[in-house]
């Protein structure tokens, strides 16, 4: 897992990581001027990274509360 994080630390596009517990171990708080940019980096960056074996990807609709608000983000959860 530690491979993995210095791996996602790396990536221009990942605003925040955190290794947590439950389901994932890994979730990353990414950021994409447009769906197309987005699947660039999980496509041919993310899912290239030796040890991320699946993701689960939310797309931010609406940010109501937070230091994004208003502001368009993808989150994506590795495991």
């Amino acid at each position: 897992m530690d491979d993995v994080v210095q791996a996602l630390s790396k990536l221009s596009n990942v605003e925040e990581l955190y290794e947590v517990t439950g389901e994932f171990d890994i979730v990353t708080l990414v950021s994409a001027a447009d769906i197309e940019e987005f699947r660039d980096f999980l496509k041919n960056k993310l899912l290239k990274i030796k040890g991320v074996k699946s993701t689960v990807t939310s797309i931010v609709l609406n940010a109501p509360k937070g230091p994004r608000n208003g502001a368009q983000a993808a989150k994506s959860t590795s495991q």
